[in-house]
């Protein structure tokens, strides 16, 4: 997740849909033909790219792309999803560079398609935004039986989670992703409208900042219902919560860990993600699961 890198330009599309190949920003793909060589720079495209049957096909990833366990180790890695190593790339001899608005630099993104090569934007913004990024990954890559595969089981998912959600209270939540200094989520983000599925409401810092800076004071601590700590993009463990709940005692009973893999990572990850919610939901409100 990038805080302070500047964004690629804004989506046109958020993926592709009747057979157009659109990518999110705006630039129209051809099928990659019979046998593509892909670099993922997002570690949850990588992951959905491997869900895909694109095993063979993935010859580069970023050293956080980590999902399918073992399986991703057969791409080399070439560097993070900030800084890459070119020459690295390079001896990928990639025919198509995977990026993201959010995790790639907007630089990065521009100096890849000088060099010439293939560079496809995502940025899902709405959950439903999953549908049309398999669509484009399974038309580009030829894929589109496992593509619908997917859509498929997300949408039995989101069926379950809206049914469930019916009976949940809504609850105001505080979603931190880093420390020294605090920081949050606001509504214009993937992981608010995420936990919106579930009637968990962010709070916190100014609304037109997508990754806010927040002072961890009593009248924000006192609105929240649930002080949520994520596990990325700052890895907070039990010490963490421990320190908050010593910190911060008439609020310490709102503390809990939440995995950000299942909140932020979009792609194949968020059918996963969508269930996770619903049964967290649901225990928090006590309800059947």
């Amino acid at each position: 997740m990038a805080m302070s890198d500047p964004p690629l330009p804004q989506p046109a599309a958020s993926g592709a849909g009747d057979g157009d190949l659109v990518d999110a920003a705006g630039t129209r793909h051809r099928p990659a033909g019979p046998r593509p060589r892909i670099v993922s720079l997002v570690p949850s495209i990588t992951e959905t790219l491997f869900d895909l049957g694109l095993d063979e096909a993935v010859v580069g990833r970023t050293a956080f792309c980590v999902h399918p366990r073992g399986r991703v180790r057969r791409a080399r890695s070439v560097g993070g999803t900030k800084r890459i190593d070119l020459d690295k790339l390079s001896a990928a001899d990639p025919t198509h560079v995977v990026v993201n608005v959010d995790e790639t630099p907007k630089e990065l993104a521009k100096e890849l398609a000088t060099a010439g090569y293939t560079v496809v934007v995502t940025h899902p913004i709405e959950v439903e935004d999953n549908l049309g990024l398999y669509r484009l990954l399974g038309g580009l890559f030829d894929r589109r039986a496992e593509a619908e595969a997917l859509c498929r089981a997300f949408a039995a998912e989101a069926e379950a989670l809206a049914e469930a959600a019916a009976s949940l209270p809504e609850r105001r939540v505080l979603y931190l992703i880093w420390k020294e200094p605090w920081m949050t989520v606001s509504a214009d983000t993937y992981i608010a409208r995420m936990l919106a599925r579930v009637r968990w409401r962010t709070l916190g810092g100014d609304a037109a900042v997508r990754y806010p800076t927040i002072d961890l004071n009593e009248a924000l601590l006192s609105e929240a219902e649930l002080v949520l700590f994520s596990s990325e993009p700052f890895p907070f463990k039990r010490s963490h919560l421990d320190a908050f709940r010593a910190a911060h005692p008439a609020h310490a009973a709102k503390a809990m860990a939440i995995d950000a893999e299942m909140t932020s990572w979009y792609g194949s990850r968020a059918i996963r993600g969508l269930r996770y919610l619903r049964e967290l939901a649901q225990a928090v409100a006590g309800a059947p699961a």
